[in-house]
C-alpha cells in the first residue's frame, strides 16, 4: 500500500492533492471525519485530534456557523460568507503546524443559502488569483428538496464554475431526515431517506462530463441529530447497489467508482459505517456528538471547580483567595477543547482513518499563500499580513454582493 505520507502533503490541501487523499481512502477502505466548527477553538479542537490520531481530517463551516463566527450582532445579508472565510483562513494560517493533511469545506447549502455560496465562491476566486489555489478545498449544495432535474443542473452550473481552480464539488441526491442548521427535514416522506442507483447515476453521468472532484450524498435512511443505536434504520447495502450500477453503467474498473459520503451518523452502529465505508464512503460528518462533547467538558469542569467560580475572590481555599486560575477563558476552554479532541478520534478509529498519516512536523512552507510574495520569513506568520489579505478579501465578498 502506497503510504499517504508520500503523495499528499500535509496543511491544507486543495486539487490535485484532494484527490489524491480521497483516492487513498477510497482505495484502502476508510473515511475522513468532517466536524462542524463554529470557532477557531473548535477548528483547532479537530487539528489536535488529527495530529494525535495521525489522520487526515476535514473541517467544515455551516450556513450558521459562519453568521456565528463573524459575530451574532453583525445582520448583514453577506456575513455567513465573511465568517466562513474568516474561519477558514484560521484553519490555512494554523494547518501546517499540525503535521497532517486538513480538507477546508463548507457544508449544507440550500437553494435559499446560494448567495452564501456565492459570496465563498467569490473568496476562492480572489485567492485563486493571488495564490494559485482555492481558499476552501470543497463545498457543498444541497439541493435535495428541489426536483432532481433542478438539483442536478445547478450542481452544474456552480461545477463547471469550480473546476478551473479544482474546487470540489459535493452534492445530496436524496433526503437526510430530520434537522441541522435551519433545514427541517423531520416530516419528510421516509421513502425520499432512501436514494436510488438510478438517481445516483444520473448525477454521475452530468458531473463526470466536467471533471472527477465531485463526491455524492447520497441518503440511505439518514438523519441528523442524535439518537440511540437501533434508532434509525440505516441501509448501508443500498451504497453498494449504487457502485455496482454505476459500474456497470460506465464499464469501469473500479469496485468503487463513485465517491460517496454519509450524513446524519450519530446513533449509527459500529458495523453499519464499516459497511458504508466498504462501499466507498470516503467522508462522514459529524456535528451533534462534537457539540455534546465540547459543552460536556465544560460542563464536568464547572461541576468539579463549582466553588471556585463563584465569584473572583474567595473560595473553599480561603476567603481572600483568587478564582482567576479557573474562570480565565483559556481554561475552561480547554477543558472543553480536551473533550472534543476525544470525541473526534473516536470518529476516527470507528472510520479506519487512525494511523493513515503519520504526523509531520514541518512547518516550513506558508498555508495562506503568502509564499508567493517576496517577503522574510517572519512576515509570512504575522497577525498583521494575515489580517490584511483576510480583511481584503472578506471585503471583497461583501462589496461585490451589494
Amino acid at each position: 500500500m502506497t503510504s499517504l505520507t508520500d503523495i499528499v502533503p500535509p496543511g491544507v490541501v486543495t486539487g490535485d492533492n484532494l484527490l489524491k487523499l480521497l483516492e487513498h481512502a477510497r482505495a484502502n477502505k476508510y473515511a475522513i471525519p468532517a466536524v462542524n466548527c463554529t470557532s477557531s477553538s473548535t477548528a483547532n479542537a479537530c487539528l489536535e485530534a488529527a495530529a494525535k490520531n495521525n489522520s487526515p481530517v476535514m473541517i467544515q463551516v455551516s450556513n450558521g456557523g459562519g453568521a456565528f463566527m463573524v459575530g451574532k450582532t453583525v445582520k448583514d445579508p453577506n456575513a455567513a460568507a465573511a465568517g466562513s472565510v474568516a474561519l477558514a483562513y484560521h484553519v490555512r494560517a494554523v494547518a501546517k503546524y499540525y503535521g497532517i493533511p486538513v480538507v477546508l469545506h463548507s457544508d449544507h447549502c440550500a437553494k435559499k443559502l446560494l448567495p452564501w455560496f456565492d459570496g465563498m465562491l467569490q473568496a476562492d476566486k480572489d485567492y485563486f488569483k493571488m495564490f494559485g489555489e482555492p481558499l476552501f478545498s470543497s463545498h457543498m449544495l444541497d439541493l435535495s428538496e428541489e426536483p432532481d432535474e433542478e438539483n442536478i443542473a445547478i450542481c452544474v452550473k456552480y461545477f463547471k464554475e469550480m473546476a478551473p481552480m479544482k474546487i470540489w464539488l459535493e452534492m445530496e441526491i436524496g433526503i437526510t431526515g430530520g434537522e441541522e442548521d435551519g433545514v427541517n427535514n423531520e416530516n419528510v416522506d421516509p421513502e425520499k431517506l432512501y436514494t436510488t442507483p438510478q438517481q445516483v447515476y444520473a448525477v454521475y453521468e452530468a458531473l463526470s462530463k466536467i471533471g472527477p472532484m465531485f463526491s455524492i450524498a447520497a441518503a440511505f435512511g439518514n438523519v441528523h441529530g442524535v439518537y440511540k443505536p437501533g434508532n434509525v434504520k440505516l441501509s448501508p447495502e443500498r451504497l453498494l447497489t449504487h457502485q455496482e450500477y454505476t459500474k456497470e453503467k460506465i464499464g469501469s474498473e473500479l469496485d468503487r467508482p463513485i465517491f460517496l459520503v454519509m450524513h446524519g451518523g450519530s446513533g449509527s452502529t459500529d458495523d453499519e459505517i464499516k459497511l458504508a465505508v466498504d462501499n466507498g464512503v470516503i467522508k462522514m460528518n459529524i456535528d451533534t456528538d462534537t457539540q455534546w462533547a465540547y459543552w460536556n467538558g465544560l460542563r464536568q469542569f464547572e461541576a468539579e471547580k463549582r466553588e471556585y467560580l463563584q465569584g473572583q475572590i474567595g473560595n473553599p481555599d480561603g476567603p481572600d483567595k483568587p478564582n482567576k486560575k479557573y474562570y480565565d477563558p483559556r481554561v475552561w476552554i480547554r477543558k472543553a477543547e480536551e473533550s472534543m479532541v476525544e470525541r473526534v478520534g473516536e470518529s476516527m478509529e470507528r472510520l479506519g482513518s487512525v494511523g493513515q498519516y503519520p504526523r509531520k512536523a514541518d512547518s516550513s512552507g506558508s498555508q495562506v499563500g503568502l509564499e508567493k510574495r517576496i517577503l522574510p520569513p517572519f512576515a509570512l506568520i504575522s497577525f498583521g499580513v494575515l489580517a490584511g489579505v483576510v480583511g481584503s478579501i472578506t471585503m471583497n465578498v461583501i462589496l461585490k454582493k451589494k
